[in-house]
């Protein structure tokens, strides 16, 4: 390996890399298997290819050709070296519109080139669920498709050249009237034209085997054509023309609903006289909630084209009047077809999971029968899977008769996986007896490859040999693909990880409590690795500000697989591979809500740190930031803050305290609250307290809204540590906006009580022992969870719990303002102490501002503000919380418009962490901030989160504010103008 290396090196200009992260990135695909490769090479030419190939031959060393790794059949995996285009060959060289073509490199994302024939009205036709992130390339590979086809066909239809490079290193450029051929192709295949006629089943999706008949002379001979669906296995692609189509001016969607998917199945095929652009299927056990779609029991998706959208929705109307429907919607907003399209793109992730939570994998992802025999072929394929106990949910193109499915196989057991084998041989039988194909777009790989003669014949799938013969005599490209293929039982990728469970400090409760299970739940679908985020979305912000596999959540998922396989990452939990990668999640969370299988790698992360510093020292940001709650709280209690404030103004006591903190340079250490959030409640008491600061007085006057000051529901306000200590003034105005709402407001207690009343800090200690130890504050642990400090975090925690647990013998809501806290305290909490029955108790009772406002005061009015807003939906609250009550509340006071989605990029501790500066910004810069420079005049800049507030006036000098400020300002106005 060190000489091959070393030969790279010497002979290419892209990166390579023989390093445990590099391989462990590529050892899988979207499929069920893994192979383990000896290095990677990012080309940056055809040259570069070329020279790979040349020093790969020299060795006897496998090549294989990768893109996006969405694959799901294991044709992206190989054991030689991998080829990554998507680094640097991964331009759009040119679009030419008056020709609608473009010349593309193999790496370039199909949505890249969508948005560059967006604005000539033209587009690129196949488009898969995976668009925003598969290649070019990996299309051309597979023969790809997507929702369209029944318009515009396959990958290979679009196809006009392509630029390939040899196993031996000849440049091709293939094209039709046998242009670009290898030697003893024609002669080949001209001795073969019977068996081309004859053998090979007519129907819109046959994907599998070499799609020979396209060298025919009554098809034009196309090379090209040919060489699409080959997956890698007769040259290595640098360059294609493509053409393009004309896309409708306008659209509707008719989503038609049927009783059940056999129902549905049998319509589709009838709908397609009528010229629809799609024909998509799916079933409701697919769908998470289907109150977005009409009722039923499965669902067409049925897309029409026009030159305006009042032909569009005729169109689709006429469709709807056509169809035998028990419901039906008609869409033609857009920003709803997008809404609904993304419920059908998102089964490819929702699929792996059964509705009981039990893991369901690929293998038979898409067969394909002709359109007519789909209904009669699904019953079929449901009793095959009755007969073996196996279940499984089919959806994708019902037009085209192509039906996707993750089926419930045991794969992690030797009599689980001689069902697979045997279900898979039989249900290979059942396609062919349909007059069906065993790929109908993703490809045979490995999963289907060993079954092709049952398709195909032996002498055809011979002829399928001689033909890679010519092409690849070497066997050096992707070898074990489509011709000589392994075993389809070979290789799985679950067999490499612990048959026992790993000890572990959470209680991972989607995933029985087996954290190689939380790790399986990537399957390689890389919505993470988007480029943009649409509408509220967060996932993944490293991997866009970074442009690295390593620094999606796909990426830390593969080498924590590896971690835990212990063959390519060898260290364990004392891994700095992975140390590395998990260094730039920001905890964000969005992986929790936006990922289709639900992977929570802020989650891992902490576990990580946790079991990486063990016994062992601990970066010093940890330790500032970390324990951030300690710091704050020695500060109130010693009366300190202006003193803090006053050194952390001078220059050079700011630079060595963020030396010493680990923190980075180009931040400025935030001003601490002369007063915390308590003092002011009790002073605010003291003036003339009630029961829960009922009254209010001391230099606080008493504020009457439409409600009055509170007498109704009791609310137990939380004041997390930024609210305590940084930002006091969002905790004041919650309190005046709830009182005003008619609710009772009280603080959680401070010491801790042997039973009833509900206190705020002034209750005497019925536990003796409480007064020993002092007043407490409660704690949701947020900041030892995002730094790993899980021991410490679990005694916060309980502590809390300790102190909460009169709150819990009662009704009242805890309302809690700072989005991260919430969340910490609804997941951290009750997945941290899994044995302590008040934490989901505790979770249960966790309500936002805006949720406990819709709740408890739902006769409120809140104030007329009659303003735009800007700013950032906060990426804990998209990806755990929601942020459907805020947005009523926000529309009831007039607060028009949108805010973003993304994350600020600050993230808690991650932006403030040495080396983490320049990822920050860039997260902040994707959307947060240019919303805010983009606002108009006098709008309303909105960031309910401490880290998006502090964010935005260090790097924008805009102040952010929390909905409750915005709300408590308003009522102050309403009564300054009720006095005048």
């Amino acid at each position: 390996m060190a000489n091959l290396e070393a030969e790279l090196r010497g002979a290419v200009r892209g990166e390579v890399g023989f390093d445990a992260t590099s391989r462990a990135l590529v050892t899988m695909d979207a499929s069920n298997y893994r192979r383990v490769p000896r290095g990677v090479v990012a080309p940056v030419d055809a040259d570069d290819v070329a020279a790979v190939l040349a020093v790969c031959r020299e060795h006897g060393v496998p090549v294989v050709a990768r893109g996006g790794g969405t694959s799901i059949a294991g044709q992206a995996t190989g054991t030689g070296v991998v080829l990554d285009f998507t680094r640097h060959m991964n331009r759009l060289v040119a679009l030419d519109p008056e020709a609608r073509t473009a010349v593309v490199q193999p790496g370039l994302v199909l949505d890249r080139l969508q948005e560059a024939a967006a604005p000539h009205g033209l587009r690129f036709g196949p488009d898969p669920s995976t668009h925003s992130r598969c290649t070019l390339g990996g299309m051309i590979g597979n023969n790809s498709c997507g929702s369209h086809s029944v318009a515009w066909g396959t990958t290979a239809d679009s196809v006009r050249e392509l630029d390939v490079v040899a196993a031996r290193g000849g440049r091709l450029r293939l094209g039709r009237d046998w242009a670009g051929a290898p030697d003893g192709l024609r002669a080949l295949a001209e001795g073969e034209l019977a068996r081309l006629r004859t053998g090979f089943p007519e129907l819109p999706r046959r994907i599998s085997g070499y799609a020979l008949d396209a060298l025919l002379p009554e098809r034009g001979a196309d090379v090209a054509r040919s060489f699409c669906g080959s997956e890698g296995t007769l040259g290595v692609l640098t360059g294609a023309v493509v053409r393009l189509v004309e896309a409708p001016r306008a659209r509707a969607l008719a989503v038609l609903a049927y009783a059940d998917e056999s129902a549905a199945a049998e319509a589709a095929a009838g709908l397609l006289p009528f010229g629809p652009l799609t024909v998509e299927g799916m079933a409701a056990d697919l769908v998470p909630s289907p109150a977005a779609l009409p009722r039923g029991g499965a669902w067409l998706f049925v897309e029409t084209g026009g030159e305006s959208a009042a032909e569009a929705r005729a169109r689709a109307e006429a469709i709807v009047r056509a169809a035998d429907v028990v419901d039906a919607l008609v869409v033609t907003d857009p920003a709803g077809q997008r809404a609904l399209w993304r419920i059908r793109e998102d089964a490819s992730g929702t699929a792996t999971r059964m509705p009981d939570g039990t893991e369901a994998w690929p293998g038979w992802e898409d067969c394909a029968v002709p359109p007519a025999r789909l209904g009669a072929y699904l019953r079929d394929f449901r009793a095959l899977m009755t007969a073996h106990g196996l279940r499984g949910t089919p959806y994708g193109h019902f037009g085209d008769g192509c039906i996707h499915v993750r089926i419930d196989f045991d794969l992690l057991t030797a009599p689980g996986v001689a069902r697979f084998r045997r279900f898979s041989e039989e249900l290979a039988e059942l396609v062919v007896a349909h007059g069906g194909s065993l790929s109908g777009e993703h490809g045979d790989g490995q999963a289907r490859a060993e079954l092709l003669p049952r398709m195909y014949g032996a002498q055809m799938v011979g002829l399928f040999e001689r033909v890679k013969g010519v092409w690849d005599p070497d066997d050096l490209l992707n070898p074990g693909m489509l011709v000589r293929p392994a075993p389809l039982d070979s290789g799985l990728r679950f067999s490499v990880l612990p048959r026992e469970p790993v000890d572990v400090a959470f209680g991972y409760p989607s995933d029985g409590g087996d954290f190689s299970a939380a790790v399986r739940r990537c399957v390689g679908v890389a919505k993470c690795r988007t480029t943009s985020v649409s509408g509220s979305g967060v996932m993944c912000p490293s991997f866009r500000a970074t442009g690295a596999e390593e620094h999606s959540t796909r990426g830390r998922a593969r080498l924590l697989h590896e971690m835990l396989a212990g063959e390519v990452v060898t260290d364990g939990w004392r891994s700095e591979e992975v140390r590395d990668a998990l260094d730039l999640c920001l905890s964000c969370k969005g992986c929790r809500s936006d990922c289709p299988v639900g992977v929570d790698m802020a989650t891992y992360k902490a576990e990580f740190l946790h079991q990486h510093y063990a016994g062992r020292r601990r970066p010093a940001a940890h330790h500032a930031l970390g324990r951030l709650p300690e710091w704050l709280r020695a500060v109130s209690r010693t009366r300190t803050a202006w003193l803090v404030n006053a050194l952390s103004a001078v220059p050079p006591l700011a630079w060595a305290a963020k030396r010493l903190g680990g923190l980075a340079p180009e931040r400025e250490i935030p001003r601490v609250a002369s007063r915390t959030f308590s003092r002011w409640w009790e002073r605010r008491r003291a003036g003339g307290g009630g029961v829960g600061g009922g009254a209010s007085g001391g230099d606080e006057p008493a504020r009457r809204g439409s409600g009055g000051v509170g007498q109704g529901r009791l609310v137990v306000l939380w004041p997390d540590t930024f609210t305590e200590h940084l930002s006091p003034a969002v905790g004041q105005a919650a309190v005046r906006v709830l009182e005003a709402a008619g609710l009772r407001v009280a603080l959680p207690p401070t010491l801790r009580l042997e039973k009833p009343p509900v206190g705020d800090g002034r209750t005497v200690a019925l536990d003796p022992l409480s007064l020993l130890r002092g007043r407490g504050r409660v704690c949701c642990g947020l900041t030892y969870v995002s730094t790993g400090q899980l021991d410490r975090a679990r005694a916060v925690m309980r502590r809390t719990l300790d102190l909460m647990e009169p709150v819990l013998e009662t009704d009242a809501p805890v309302v809690v303002l700072e989005p991260s806290c919430a969340a910490a305290l609804r997941t951290d909490v009750p997945e941290l102490l899994h044995d302590d029955p008040r934490a989901a108790r505790l979770a249960a009772k966790v309500l936002t501002f805006a949720e406990t406002l819709e709740r408890h005061a739902p006769g409120w009015t809140p104030p007329r503000v009659d303003r735009p807003v800007a700013g950032q939906t906060h990426c804990h609250q998209h990806a755990v919380l929601g942020d459907a009550p805020d947005r009523r509340l926000r529309e009831a006071a007039l607060l028009t418009g949108e805010l973003s989605g993304g994350c600020c990029g600050l993230a808690g501790n991650f932006g403030f962490e040495k080396g983490h500066y320049e990822v920050s910004a860039a997260c902040a810069e994707e959307q947060l901030l240019p919303s805010v420079r983009d606002a108009p005049d006098g709008t309303v800049v909105l960031a309910d989160g401490y880290s998006c507030r502090t964010q935005l006036e260090q790097l924008a000098g805009v102040r952010g504010r929390h909905l409750a400020e915005v709300l408590a300002e308003a009522l102050e106005e309403d009564l300054r103008r009720d006095g005048a």
